[in-house]
C-alpha cells in the first residue's frame, strides 16, 4: 500500500511528539512519503495542482497534526479549501478521491480522560473531528478511525517512542481491521 503522510505542524522542530511519530515512520521500509506542508508552503501559497497530483498517487492519506482548538492547524484548513475543490474532489465530475483512504493522526496536550463526555473538553476527539470526517465523505473517500497520541506534552521520551511504534503499525493496518 502506498501511504502519503501530510504533516501540518507550524513548529515541527519544537514538537517532541510529532517529531517522535515521524521518526517512527522513518524506520519503516515500505512506500511512505512524508509531505510537510509548513516547510513546503511558508508563504501559504499552496500549489493546488501539485497537491492534487500527489493525492492521486497514493492509496492511503494520513493527515498528521497537533490538535489545535479542537481542529487542525490553519494551513491544513487552507489546504482543504484550496485542494479539495468542486469538480475535482466533489460535485459534478469531482470523483478523484473516491475510494481513497484517509486517516487523521493527531497529538493532544490533554489526556484521554479529558476527551470524553464529562471530561474537561466535553467531547471525544472523534466527535471533534467530525468536520474533517464529513469533508472526506463528501469527496467519496473512506475515513478511517483516528490515531490519537494523548498527553503528548507530559509524555516521557520512552512513551513517545512507544507511541511512534504504535503509529507506524496503525497507519499500515489493513482497512478491514481498522473498521471492524
Amino acid at each position: 500500500m502506498n501511504i502519503l503522510v501530510i504533516v501540518a505542524h507550524p513548529e515541527l522542530t519544537a514538537s517532541r511528539a510529532n517529531k517522535a511519530l515521524l521518526q517512527g515512520l522513518n524506520k519503516i521500509q515500505e512506500d511512505i512519503h512524508i509531505h510537510k506542508l509548513y516547510e513546503l508552503y511558508p508563504d501559504w501559497n499552496i500549489d493546488t495542482e501539485k497537491e492534487q497530483e500527489l493525492l492521486l498517487r497514493y492509496d492511503r492519506i494520513i493527515l498528521q497534526f497537533p490538535f489545535y482548538w479542537y481542529s487542525c492547524p490553519p494551513l491544513l484548513k487552507q489546504w482543504f479549501d484550496d485542494v479539495m475543490i468542486p469538480g475535482w474532489a466533489y460535485g459534478p465530475g469531482g470523483t478523484k478521491l473516491v475510494g481513497k483512504e484517509f486517516l487523521v493522526a493527531t497529538t493532544t496536550g490533554g489526556t484521554d480522560k479529558s476527551y470524553r463526555s464529562g471530561g474537561d473538553n466535553q467531547f471525544t476527539v472523534s466527535e471533534l473531528l467530525r468536520p474533517i470526517e464529513r469533508t472526506i465523505a463528501k469527496c467519496g473517500g473512506t475515513y478511517l478511525p483516528a490515531f490519537v497520541c494523548y498527553d503528548a506534552n507530559a509524555s516521557t521520551e520512552e512513551r513517545l517512542e512507544q507511541e511512534a511504534q504504535r503509529y507506524a503499525e496503525y497507519i499500515r493496518t489493513p482497512l478491514p481491521v481498522l473498521t471492524h
